[in-house]
């Protein structure tokens, strides 16, 4: 299989090429970069990421980027975005947000579905930020957005999808939880106090945070990718896959956020202080809108992946943080 992929350097990209190299598939990295390596020889044979590897220039905002060259590619994974913790939320970096996204991705759709022959898939990243503050009740793939900007961001963006959608082509939006792996991410920020016992609870600690493992991620995101090869039904006959559509990618177990800090602590067998503490209104004076990343609260579980047969690996968070941390 020959997928091409954005954000391929950041936390998920990274690990998603990696797996598919291992197994033997060509990787096409959608860079905006000058690409520093030729297209990759045919079959993406094992045994050598320079032959299973190729790089293709884009960059929605340039005019002469915006259509990149994807003859050939079986799928296209977009996971490119500018980070949403990595700035406080001001009036710009918004503007900054919605490009790198909705914009983004409305580029990358119009160019797969002219893309001949055409990927048989288009696998979106998104996130549980659809749900917006459920106050910890429980919500699936079939619940409404919310109202805040974050909901109404990935609400366009996973609209801006459409017209690959409208081409025939299958497409799966990845609603994504914390995903937990170090190198990147929330867990690369977290781990460094509790490494030191010094990690505080965010306001009072009773919002529920649903999370994901990074090995989780990976192996969610290649199941759906599978999706077109036939799987079997309830009798057992084999049938075409389908997977299209929103998909929570959330462990079956979310915690709160004393949960986690506590787990994080344990796992680097340092003391757990649950007095040590960030007020709410503190992070709200600090980090503004971008506040309520680390205040929501929303149960978020994975129905559509448990009914179409995936098995958590790290289903709980102490398995998840055993399993991750040593990387």
């Amino acid at each position: 299989m020959k997928v091409a992929v954005t954000g391929s350097s950041g936390l998920i990209g990274t690990a998603l090429a990696a797996s598919l190299q291992a197994d033997g598939h060509q990787v096409v990295r959608l860079v905006r970069r000058t690409p520093r390596t030729g297209p990759a020889n045919s079959g993406g044979q094992r045994g050598g990421a320079d032959r299973a590897t190729s790089e293709v220039r884009w960059d929605p905002r340039a005019a002469d980027a915006g259509d990149p060259a994807l003859s050939g590619v079986d799928a296209v994974v977009h996971l490119a975005g500018a980070g949403v913790g990595d700035h406080r939320w001001t009036a710009s970096y918004k503007a900054e947000l919605r490009a790198s996204r909705v914009l983004a991705t409305t580029a990358l759709a119009s160019a797969v579905a002219a893309t001949r022959p055409q990927p048989k898939a288009f696998i979106v990243a998104s996130a549980i930020g659809w749900y917006g503050d459920t106050g910890g009740r429980e919500v699936t793939e079939t619940a409404p957005a919310g109202k805040a900007f974050l909901s109404r961001l990935v609400q366009d963006w996973e609209a801006a999808a459409a017209p690959a959608r409208e081409a025939g082509i299958r497409v799966a939006h990845l609603r994504s939880g914390l995903v937990l792996g170090v190198g990147g991410g929330v867990l690369g920020r977290l781990a460094l106090p509790a490494r030191f016992g010094l990690l505080p609870r965010f306001g009072d600690g009773h919002q529920v945070m649903s999370w994901i493992s990074l090995t989780d991620e990976i192996r969610a995101i290649r199941f759906l990718l599978d999706a077109d090869d036939p799987v079997p039904n309830k009798t057992g006959v084999k049938e075409p896959g389908e997977r299209s559509g929103p998909y929570n990618l959330t462990a079956p177990n979310p915690v709160t956020n004393t949960e986690l800090t506590a787990a994080l602590h344990a796992a680097f067998k340092r003391p757990d202080f649950p007095w040590l503490r960030v007020p709410a209104p503190l992070l709200k004076l600090g980090l503004g809108e971008m506040s309520t990343e680390l205040l929501n609260s929303a149960r978020v579980l994975p129905a559509r992946l448990t009914e179409a047969g995936f098995a958590f690996e790290y289903p709980t968070i102490g398995s998840a943080l055993a399993a991750e941390l040593p990387r």
